[in-house]
This record gives C-alpha cells, structure tokens and sequence, in this order.
C-alpha cells in the first residue's frame, strides 16, 4: 500500500546569523516590452531597492528602507541607475564585437555583494559578470586579482590587474564599505528581518503515473532544506530541487521533486523533509492531492505567488553582467553611499 509521508522539522540552521547584501545589474537587448536595463538591491534575500529603464525611477520595495531614508536616497539612485542604463546601451555593442555576434537577443549582468554573520563576525563578498548566463569576469578577493574562463575577457583581466589603486578601492568597499551599510541595513529593517515565518508545505501530483512535488511557500528567513526518504533513509535518486523563489509579500518558497515509477511509489514509504528555523507543522496542516489507488485525488493547497515570483526572478536576474563605456573599454557601476560599489575599474 502505497504511503506519502511529509515531516517538518523544527531546528536552528547554522546559517541563522548570517546577512546578506547584495546588487543585482541586469541588461537585455533584443526582446521586445521587456526593460533594456535593471537595477535591484536585496537585504537577506529579499528585495529592498528597484529600477528599471521603462518607469526610470528607484523606488522602495520594503516599509523599512521607505521609512529611514529621505528622498534624496530615492534621487541619488535614480540618477546612477539611469546613467548606468545608458552606459550600458554603449557597452552592449562593444561586448558583441568581442564576442563577434550579431544583432539579436543577449544579456549582461553583474552580481556583486557581501555577507556578514552577526554571531561571529565572519565576513565574505563576491563580485561577477556575466555574459549571455556564461562566467565572462569575476574578481578573486582572496588574491585580489581578476580572472575570467574565456579568451575575451584576458584584455580586460590583464589591465585591470594592473590598476592597483583600483584594486585597492575595491578591497576597500568589500571588506568595509559593504559591510557598514549591511549592517545599517539590518538595523533598518530588524523587526522585519528578524522575523520567523515556518513554511506551508504540501505535496502535488498530477496523476498516480506522474512526479511527486513537495512545495513549501511562506517561509522566512530564506534558508530551507527540502529532501526525501525512503523507508527512513536519505534518498537522492531522481530528484530535482528547485530554485529559491521570492514571494510578493517578502517570504520565500522551493519545491523539491521525486520521479519514481507507481510500482515504486505503492511498495515503499517515501518522506518529504522539510528543515526551516520555527515550529514544528503537524501533519493535519499539510495540504496534499496525492493521487490514491483508486484515482480520487485529496484537496490540493493552491500556490500562491508563483507566478509573480517567476516574474521577479526574471527581473532580478541570474549572475549579472553589466557592461559600462569608458572611452573603449568596460568599467562597472558608478557608486553611491547606499552601500553600493563605488569603485570604477580602469580601460578594457
């Protein structure tokens, strides 16, 4: 007989003191109603701070940073944002040469940030660009040097290796800058970032032939562990997880999904286990459709917000590049005293 059984376990993750500040830079050519260029903060993995080309305006995405800054903030980033848009729109051209593609659909992101655990102090940043979803740069910040995996971005590397100065600044903001206004940040917003949200968890199944999906939504903070067992053991086998999804309303969802056969699936004890900062869920809160063996399916949660997640997903971006004209060669973002990278590299 055939038994799904989900279990959420209540536990403190060792990730529980860790914040995270990070920008996401995205720029698009070639597609049509969709934002040539976008900007979007986030805090812990929720977003703060958006710009886009279309409306060409920073606005607020949390009542937290809406009620400690002033307008100027608000001025101040729409200002970088739509210089950096037009830069962009020179670069574009410039990388596509590199490249040596035609006119058509392509991408540039950048992804930079830093990370800070308030329990023991550790601190750790990042910073890479991208091109077309492929690695194109990213700077080592153990080293302090760049590096890149393809033959187009070894000019760059080599020169910007050289600018010492510029190195120098960017050490600088990764290791102080970013840090401060991380941790202004998540005073800013403590009473919403120190939130605990436990997730609603249930498991989806279109036919008794077909994949099981554990989906867990309105959770926060964003760390979450979603796996299975077979007959009480780890199971790992045809398992896709899902990527880390924002809600509108700041909290998080992911699913995990199990491909097994209904031979399988009737013989065997298969749990879904979902680890999250919170309380325990008892199993008469988890909402399933499971289908039985006689065809009859249970009521199934409705999930909310997945369509606005993967919309902000796209809007956020997924390792961005961003690529900025000075005379003929790249250089990233303009900064401001956000939080922001101020550092400007030198010629490509």
């Amino acid at each position: 007989m055939r038994s799904v059984v989900l279990l959420l376990l209540g536990v403190q993750l060792a990730y529980a003191g860790t914040h995270s500040l990070k920008y996401f830079y995205t720029g698009v050519s070639g597609v049509t109603g969709f934002p040539e260029f976008t900007t979007v903060g986030l805090v812990d993995d929720g977003q703060f701070f958006y710009f886009d080309s279309n409306e060409k305006k920073a606005v607020p995405k949390t009542e937290w940073i809406r009620q400690n800054v002033g307008a100027d903030y608000w001025e101040r980033n729409t200002q970088i944002s739509i210089g950096s848009h037009q830069a962009f729109k020179n670069n574009i051209e410039i990388a596509r040469e590199r490249f040596n593609q035609s006119q058509g659909v392509h991408t540039f992101q950048l992804m930079y940030g830093c990370e800070w655990d308030d329990q023991t102090g550790a601190r750790d940043a990042f910073l890479q660009y991208g091109y077309d979803g492929e690695d194109f740069l990213s700077l080592d910040l153990k080293e302090m040097r760049w590096i890149s995996p393809v033959q187009q971005g070894i000019i760059t590397v080599q020169k910007w290796n050289n600018d010492r100065a510029d190195l120098e600044n960017d050490r600088n903001y990764f290791s102080t800058v970013c840090i401060e206004w991380l941790q202004k940040y998540v005073e800013y917003g403590k009473s919403s970032l120190q939130r605990k949200v436990s997730p609603q968890v249930s498991l989806l199944q279109k036919s008794s032939s077909s994949s099981v999906t554990c989906h867990a939504t309105g959770f926060y903070p964003s760390g979450v562990t979603i796996s299975w067992m077979k007959n009480g053991q780890d199971h790992d086998e045809d398992v896709d997880l899902g990527e880390l999804l924002p809600n509108k309303d700041g909290t998080f969802q992911k699913t995990s999904t199990i491909r097994v056969s209904p031979e399988e699936w009737k013989n065997n004890k298969f749990s879904c286990v979902v680890q999250h900062q919170g309380k325990s869920l008892t199993e008469d809160k988890i909402k399933i459709n499971i289908r039985t063996d006689e065809g009859d399916s249970l009521p199934i949660m409705p999930i909310v917000g997945v369509l606005v997640a993967v919309v902000l997903l796209i809007a956020i971006g997924v390792i961005v590049f961003v690529v900025y004209k000075k005379k003929q060669g790249f250089k990233p973002v303009s900064g401001s005293d956000d939080g922001s990278n101020s550092s400007a590299h030198p010629q490509a």
